[in-house]
């Protein structure tokens, strides 16, 4: 018997097979234009790997309700949750910047117990970086790389929009580019750190989704938030490892 998570983000599509005593697999596919479809080749990839038959699937994410075959749908904000836990072992409260939203998820006693989310506006996720960077004609890492060599330039807007705006005027005024990376990432970890101000001093923080591996927006969040936030490569994985483990605890307790 196999217990399979599936989480499928606005971006990004990833999935976590387990098995009664550990986690045997992780892959992930782009979202692309159609969750319909991603969920479709997951079930496809599944299958090759004879994960497929004979197991209990959880779905959770943005696009949960587009994946047919789940035998049950769960909120990524108890997901994701689920999931750091399990790779921290420990109560913290976990960041998730998305491609359309942000969480911030308090855990005790392994436990979602509260969260907030941002989900007004592109400013402060995922997505938003992408622009910028795009703005810039930089990749994601490329940018972040830059920002550590920067200085002395802010991002004021609150919008979207308005906040792309300030970046094509300083780089029509000549700023140079290493500063307007620097800004950009201090918006964004200005606007996280906001966030996590509402769930009060925490026992530690653990960074989860796509941008977990990216030092440079860590290091600066860490900063702000005057303690070491935590990753690890799989915390990409954090929604569907924790889908896959409320999957096995679905099964065992029927």
């Amino acid at each position: 018997m196999h217990y399979i998570g599936i989480d499928i983000g606005s971006t990004a599509s990833k999935v976590a097979v387990f098995d009664e005593n550990e986690l045997l697999e992780t892959f992930m596919l782009p979202t692309g234009w159609s969750s319909v479809k991603t969920a479709e080749d997951i079930k496809t990839k599944l299958d090759e790997r004879g994960f497929f038959s004979s197991s209990f699937k959880v779905a959770t994410g943005y696009g949960r309700v587009s994946v047919p075959y789940a035998d049950k749908t769960i909120t990524e904000i108890t997901c994701h949750g689920r999931g750091a836990y399990y790779l921290t072992h420990k109560d913290c409260t976990v960041i998730d910047i998305g491609g359309q939203d942000t969480k911030v998820i308090t855990i005790e006693d392994g436990k979602v117990v509260s969260f907030t989310m941002n989900d007004k506006c592109a400013a402060g996720t995922g997505r938003f970086l992408e622009m910028m960077a795009n703005t810039l004609g930089l990749d994601l890492m490329e940018m972040s790389r830059l920002s550590k060599d920067g200085r002395g330039v802010s991002i004021s807007s609150m919008c979207t929009v308005f906040a792309e705006s300030e970046v094509i005027s300083l780089i029509g005024s000549g700023e140079d580019r290493k500063n307007i990376a620097y800004a950009i990432i201090e918006s964004i970890t200005g606007r996280v750190n906001s966030l996590c101000q509402k769930h009060g001093r925490a026992q530690s923080y653990f960074l989860s989704g796509g941008l977990c591996e990216n030092r440079y927006l860590i290091d600066s969040l860490s900063k702000k938030l005057g303690m070491t936030v935590e990753s690890s490569p799989l915390a990409r994985f954090a929604g569907a490892i924790g889908a896959g483990i409320i999957a096995r605890e679905k099964v065992t307790k029927s």
